[in-house]
């Protein structure tokens, strides 16, 4: 086995286990004493979490999420880094990050949705293509109120916004592994979306369908 290799081994093995620690599960279980997977959507993510359970506990499940990205791809560009791919590395950890936290061993496979790691992943690789998506994720929530469209529309940028500031058909290649990802695990907000049932973003009570 080459370097390279290993180094690819050891830094998706590391970051799937870290993204398969969950910050809503956490915290729910934590704080509440029940699993956020059981209420709303069913989904272990930041809005299912708050819609669930409000405002207490959110900072604990943004520190989970952002964090153990963070230390992900933190690995992948010190390993790959080595060989001579600190881009590639972050780009292989965050999108292993990703498939940790959306199939997470821990919790028998059953995840989120990898919004805040998506999020988290597109400003450790560069600044100017995450300004963009999280443009237009905010821009699509505000005018749709929708966060599973704006967070889809937002992170479909992701590749595109790679090739076009000049990085490797293979690193965008991986931002599209990251954004397929990311639109597989919300194929129940895309059906729902499609039929005008998806629940609303609505700050101010109960989330409210169309």
């Amino acid at each position: 086995m080459t370097k390279l290799t290993i180094f690819l081994a050891i830094t998706g093995i590391v970051s799937y286990f870290l993204g398969g620690m969950n910050g809503a599960i956490i915290a729910s279980m934590n704080i509440f004493n029940r699993d956020v997977r059981n209420f709303g959507s069913g989904n272990a993510g930041l809005t299912n979490f708050t819609r669930t359970f409000g405002g207490k506990g959110v900072v604990l499940v943004l520190i989970v999420d952002i964090i153990k990205t963070i230390a992900a791809v933190m690995v992948g560009h010190w390993l790959l880094g080595m060989v001579g791919f600190p881009t590639i590395g972050k780009l292989f950890a965050g999108f292993c990050a990703m498939l940790g936290h959306v199939y997470p061993i821990y919790y028998r496979f059953h995840g989120g949705k990898a919004v805040l790691c998506a999020g988290t992943l597109v400003w450790l690789i560069d600044w100017r293509v995450a300004l963009m998506c999280w443009a237009i994720f905010l821009i699509v929530v505000v005018f749709t109120k929708y966060v599973s469209l704006g967070a889809i529309s937002g992170t479909v940028f992701f590749p595109i916004g790679l090739w076009a500031f000049g990085y490797s058909g293979l690193e965008g290649f991986l931002g599209l592994l990251c954004a397929l990802l990311l639109v597989f695990a919300h194929r129940e907000n895309i059906k729902r979306l499609r039929s005008g049932t998806e629940s609303k973003l609505n700050l101010g009570g109960k989330p409210k369908n169309r």
